[in-house]
């Protein structure tokens, strides 16, 4: 039992991260139906932007805030910068802007950081908290509630603010919505505005458990992407239960199989969503009327 519940700790906590960075997904997708395969550099910008800021005298929370707005101004800088120029570009094309972005921010990373690793320091010290024999890092305690929190945040933002529900309309109808005055170009700035932060306070979250460095994101991006096509791209419950999903199925697969074939959970997991259930586990059902 102690076994099991220990592979469940080490699931959660890691399936919190690939939410997070799923919800980044699905946050932009909804917007331009674009699918931003930068999302992972952010997640590597904010740990490192952490370390950095950490490491030149800030204290740690303010290094964090510092972290996510550096990461902010870059997805807001990568919007308008690369994609909104070829706005009127296939989708396609504008995908491959962003594989260029991710190339390109993770050269620059590369440049700026070195290749090491680095470790920032967890929030509450690493003394393990023992639940029926099992080990659970503090720190796995405030992915998961900062997680929770963001969730929270995020729903609130989105039911219960007018910028919040015009970001909704903009993702449901963009022509219907510029109609009755939206401004649907701002609507994608702030998508990935707030997507860049999302993936930030996700590399920030996991950098004390697994350490950090320039090309992190590569692997935590493909699985975010995972997690968002298990529950269903532009699902904001489907990424959540997406990367929960697909956390857990890592953690048992590496305690009860094998290590060896954690990392290809995520691509199994694509493979077998597109050929039983291509819209996801939570899809949105949307209609078209023609």
């Amino acid at each position: 039992m102690a076994e099991f519940l220990q592979f469940t700790f080490s699931g959660v906590t890691v399936g919190a991260i690939y939410a997070l960075v799923a919800l980044g997904f699905a946050i932009i997708y909804n917007a331009s139906q674009i699918i931003n395969f930068a999302q992972g550099e952010f997640v590597m910008l904010g740990g490192m932007a952490t370390v950095v800021l950490a490491a030149a005298g800030l204290p740690l929370p303010v290094a964090i805030v510092g972290a996510v707005a550096i990461a902010v101004a870059v997805g807001l800088l990568l919007e308008r910068g690369a994609v909104e120029p070829a706005r009127h570009a296939s989708v396609v094309t504008l995908i491959i802007i962003t594989i260029g972005a991710s190339i390109f921010l993770r050269g620059v990373a590369q440049v700026l950081f070195g290749k090491d690793f680095h470790r920032l320091p967890a929030f509450s010290g690493d003394a393990p908290i023992v639940v029926g024999g099992a080990m659970l890092l503090p720190q796995t305690l405030w992915v998961l509630g900062v997680t929770a929190l963001v969730v929270v945040l995020l729903h609130g933002f989105f039911t219960r603010t007018l910028f919040g529900k015009a970001m909704l309309a903009t993702a449901h109808n963009p022509l219907a919505a510029a109609l009755v005055g939206i401004d649907t170009r701002r609507m994608l700035a702030v998508s990935f505005g707030l997507a860049a932060g999302l993936g930030a306070i996700a590399g920030i979250l996991i950098a004390p458990i697994t350490l950090t460095a320039y090309d992190v994101g590569i692997m935590l991006g493909l699985k975010g992407f995972a997690a968002a096509i298990l529950g269903g791209l532009g699902s904001f419950p489907g990424a959540i239960v997406g990367g929960l999903l697909l956390g857990l199925a890592e953690a048992l697969t590496a305690g009860y199989v094998s290590s060896a074939y954690k990392d290809a959970i995520a691509f199994v997991a694509i493979l077998a969503v597109l050929f039983v259930r291509p819209s996801g586990l939570l899809s949105l059902g949307r209609s078209e009327r023609v």
